[in-house]
């Protein structure tokens, strides 16, 4: 196809705008043809709407799939992975494998959570197991910390119940719906600090499951030193590593942003726990952001015209077990220091030359792979097509010894590449 890619965005990013204009590409309004428009997740819900009508051609191409909150949402990611368990149990999968306490070997790697207010006395009942446990409460549609608190007594979650006779839980508002979750409250800790971890993962197609895993991610880390007392439970700067909250602390450090590379994070880990254990946790990591995905996969609207890129959230435990926390649909593309311009500058990049190979035109009609160099800083994490050639998804010794379909899943920066591990 000749001529320029004709983009348009409804997100002001120079990280954005400045990777189209080095291609070349001509800018146009929404009202205009366009091959690709890189679009909010409202917009996207328009797009898709059934009210507009709107039909993509096969020359058009967005960053979204149309109902991505699936994974994207705080409820519906936990409701899609509790399904993904319970299928592959009626399978009678190995994957589903329970130990002597009913806890899945393989798949627990969600805290346990409630939705509220449907779910309020399943979330008594299990409270009442462990009393002296922390829970964190979520706005199911919120994002960058907002509206998150935490609770360890059940009178702090009464003034959102208007009917105590019943205990049944009632919502300030009927719209806002919350996730409660097991709070996560012996967290791993560097320099007395808790910390998250935040990777981008590229996903091309759901239905054969296609993903990528960007290498150069980051921790996000706490201003102030962590502590599980009971009287730090309100200040967020201790328990909350979103930058959005932590930038407001009076120690936010502006030059770093309180980050560090994953690669920092991967020599500080193999310093001081060794590099068998380090793999391994980085092997169950790929484990967690792949099995999450096949969760989502059935219900997702694989619509060809999409490609998405998630902000995965991951907490690491001090018995360095890793835990989802959560996936975005919109990674903030925000700079908060230089390093994170040229990262995200970067991640945008990689994923353009993944998408557009060559900057071409799209045709919703091809299966190009992407050649090895066009990568960049990605590698392939799943490719369910080749994963289902070599027979190896019939096969436990995938789980227990060799990679699932897994493309070199040890981290080329670190010089290279060895045996997945698994469990």
């Amino acid at each position: 196809m000749s001529g320029k890619l004709k983009w348009v965005t409804d997100i002001e990013k120079s990280v954005l705008i400045n990777n189209f204009e080095k291609r070349g590409w001509t800018q146009v309004s929404e009202s205009d043809d366009w091959n690709f428009y890189w679009m909010s997740v409202q917009t996207i819900r328009n797009c898709f709407s059934v009210e507009t009508g709107f039909r993509l051609s096969d020359d058009q191409l967005v960053n979204h799939f149309p109902n991505h909150y699936e994974l994207t949402r705080k409820d519906l990611m936990v409701k899609n992975i509790k399904r993904y368990r319970k299928e592959m149990e009626k399978e009678g999968s190995p994957l589903a494998e329970k130990d002597e306490n009913g806890k899945y070997l393989y798949l627990d790697f969600v805290p346990v959570t409630f939705m509220l207010p449907a779910d309020y006395n399943l979330f008594v009942e299990e409270f009442r197991k462990n009393p002296s446990s922390t829970w964190i409460m979520k706005p199911c549609g919120k994002a960058q910390g907002k509206g998150i608190f935490l609770i360890n007594k059940l009178s702090q979650i009464k003034k959102w119940s208007r009917d105590s006779k019943t205990s049944s839980f009632v919502s300030q508002s009927s719209k806002e719906a919350y996730v409660i979750s097991l709070y996560i409250d012996n967290p791993l800790l560097i320099g007395g600090k808790k910390f998250d971890l935040r990777l981008y993962v590229l996903v091309t197609t759901y239905r054969p499951l296609k993903c990528y895993m960007y290498k150069l991610g980051f921790c996000r880390f706490c201003t102030v030193k962590y502590t599980p007392s009971t009287s730090e439970l309100d200040n967020m700067f201790v328990h909350l590593t979103n930058v959005a909250i932590q930038k407001h602390g009076d120690d936010y450090n502006h030059v770093h942003g309180g980050k560090w590379t994953v690669s920092n994070l991967r020599l500080y880990l193999e310093s001081t726990r060794g590099r068998e254990v380090t793999d391994k946790l980085f092997d169950e990591i790929h484990w967690i952001i792949v099995q999450s995905l096949k969760a989502v996969a059935p219900v997702m609207n694989n619509d060809k015209h999409c490609f998405e890129c998630y902000g995965y959230d991951i907490i690491i435990d001090d018995r360095l077990k890793p835990w989802l926390i959560e996936v975005n649909a919109s990674p903030s593309l925000t700079s908060s220091t230089a390093n994170d311009r040229i990262l995200k500058y970067n991640l945008i990049n990689d994923t353009l030359n993944i998408v557009f190979p060559n900057g071409e035109i799209p045709d919703c009609k091809w299966n190009k792979l992407p050649p090895k160099e066009a990568l960049g800083s990605y590698e392939i994490l799943y490719d369910e097509e080749a994963a289902q050639a070599d027979g190896s998804e019939r096969d436990l010794r995938n789980r227990t010894g060799q990679a699932f379909g897994f493309k070199g899943s040890r981290t080329k920066d670190a010089g290279r590449s060895a045996p997945t591990t698994w469990k």
